[in-house]
C-alpha cells in the first residue's frame, strides 16, 4: 500500500514539473533549444517571463571560441520581461511587472561596489555567461539583483523590443561618459555595426556636433546617414583620416569611438582624434591583440585613451528613463526569432547585411 501510495505521489509530482524551451550554450559553435524545468523562485528572487532578448557581439565571441562562458549555461544579458512571480520577502516588484535587467551579480562590499561600480566588481558574474540568461521561456533572477534594485521599471509606451536593448545602451553611455563627452562635441565613429549605430542615435539624441562614421559595408553607411551621421565614409585609413579631418576643419575629432574590434584600429584613431580628445576602445578585441602608438603625440596633445565595459547600474537607470526618446533604435532590429529558431540569430550574424537580432520566447509579435 506504501509503495503504490509512493508511486502515485512521484507521478503526481512528474505532472506538476512543467517543462520550458531555452538555448544552451555546449561549446563554441554549439548551442541548441532544448528543454528545461521551469523555474521556481527562492527567497528573495524573481521569476520572469521572458519578453525579448537580444544577442550582442560579446555573445558572438562567445559563440565563436573568443570569450568564456560556462558551458551548459543559457545565455542572454539583454533581456527584458514580465514578472511572473515572486518569492518570500520580495515586496519592490509584483506579477505583472515590466522591466528591464541589469544583468551583473556583485558582491556589494568590494571597492568597486562601495563606489557604484559594480560592472567592475571583483568577483562579479554575468547572467548569460556564468550563470543562467535571458534566451529562455523564463528566467530566474538571483536575489542580489532583486535587493539591490536592479530590475528597471520598463516605460510606458516602449516595446520590448526596444526594452531589450536598454542593456547595450546603458554600455553606449558609459562609452560617452568615459570620453567626457559634451553637448556640441564632435565624434568619428569606427564601424557602423549595432553598436556603432547605437553611439549615432545617442549621439544625436545628447546634441552632438558633427558625427562621422567610418564604415566598409555600403548599406551599413546608409544606416548611419538615416540615423543622423552628418558624413560616412569607408573603412581605408586614408579615407577615414580625410572625411574626418574635412568634417572638423582639420581639427580632429573631441570623441573617437572604436566599436569594432579589429587589429590596427587602436593606431588609426590616434592621429584623428582632436588635441584633448579622447578614445574609447569601446569593442572587445581578439586575444593577445596588441598595438603600437606614438606615445608622444598622446601625450603632447593631451590624448585621453580608454576602454569601457558594461555600465554601472545608475547609468542602466537613466538609460531606462531615456528609451521613449530613442525610437530609432527600433530600426536596428533586422532579424527576430521564436524560441524554437533561437540558435539562428547567432548565425544569421555571419551576414554584414544584419544588425540586431532579437529572441522573443513568446513568440515573434505580429
Amino acid at each position: 500500500l506504501f509503495a503504490n501510495g509512493a508511486s502515485t505521489l512521484r507521478e503526481r509530482c512528474k505532472k506538476e514539473i512543467t517543462r520550458m524551451k531555452a538555448l544552451i550554450f555546449h561549446e563554441a559553435r554549439r548551442i541548441v533549444v532544448e528543454d528545461r524545468d521551469d523555474p521556481t523562485p527562492e527567497t528573495g528572487e524573481v521569476i520572469l517571463r521572458t519578453d525579448a532578448a537580444g544577442i550582442c557581439a560579446s555573445d558572438l565571441r562567445v559563440y565563436r571560441g573568443e570569450k568564456y562562458a560556462a558551458p551548459g549555461v543559457i545565455p542572454g544579458h539583454e533581456v527584458t520581461g514580465t514578472v511572473s512571480a515572486v518569492g518570500a520577502g520580495v515586496d519592490s516588484l509584483a506579477e505583472g511587472d515590466r522591466v528591464a535587467v541589469y544583468p551583473i551579480v556583485a558582491c556589494g562590499f568590494c571597492d568597486f561596489c562601495r563606489r557604484g561600480l559594480r560592472n567592475r566588481c571583483t568577483s562579479r558574474r554575468t547572467l548569460g555567461y556564468e550563470l543562467d540568461g535571458g534566451i529562455a521561456e523564463y528566467l530566474r533572477i538571483p536575489a542580489p539583483i532583486v535587493g539591490q534594485g536592479q530590475l528597471m521599471p520598463v516605460p510606458d509606451g516602449v516595446p520590448a523590443e526596444r526594452a531589450a536593448m536598454t542593456e547595450p545602451t546603458a554600455c553606449v553611455l558609459n562609452s560617452f561618459e568615459s570620453c567626457r563627452f559634451r553637448a556640441g562635441a564632435s565624434m568619428a565613429i569606427i564601424g557602423a555595426g549595432p553598436m556603432g549605430l547605437s553611439h549615432v542615435i545617442l549621439a544625436r539624441a545628447l546634441g552632438a556636433g558633427p558625427v562621422i562614421v567610418a564604415e566598409p559595408v555600403e548599406s551599413r553607411r546608409q544606416r548611419a546617414l538615416e540615423l543622423g551621421a552628418t558624413a560616412v565614409c569607408g573603412g581605408g585609413p586614408d579615407e577615414i583620416t580625410a572625411a574626418v579631418m574635412d568634417g572638423t576643419r582639420g581639427a580632429g575629432a573631441d570623441v573617437v569611438i572604436v566599436s569594432v574590434g579589429l587589429d590596427g584600429l587602436t593606431e588609426l584613431a590616434l592621429p584623428i582624434t582632436a588635441k584633448q580628445g579622447a578614445i574609447n576602445l569601446f569593442a572587445g578585441f581578439p586575444p593577445k591583440t596588441t598595438a603600437s602608438l606614438d606615445v608622444n603625440f598622446l601625450h603632447y596633445s593631451e590624448i585621453l585613451l580608454t576602454g569601457s565595459q558594461n555600465a554601472t547600474a545608475d547609468q542602466f537607470r537613466r538609460t531606462a528613463q531615456l528609451m521613449p526618446a530613442l525610437g530609432g533604435l527600433d530600426s536596428l532590429t533586422t532579424h527576430r526569432f521564436d524560441m524554437t529558431n533561437a540558435d539562428g540569430a547567432y548565425t544569421v550574424r555571419e551576414d554584414p547585411a544584419a544588425l540586431k537580432t532579437i529572441v522573443f520566447p513568446g513568440g515573434v509579435p505580429g
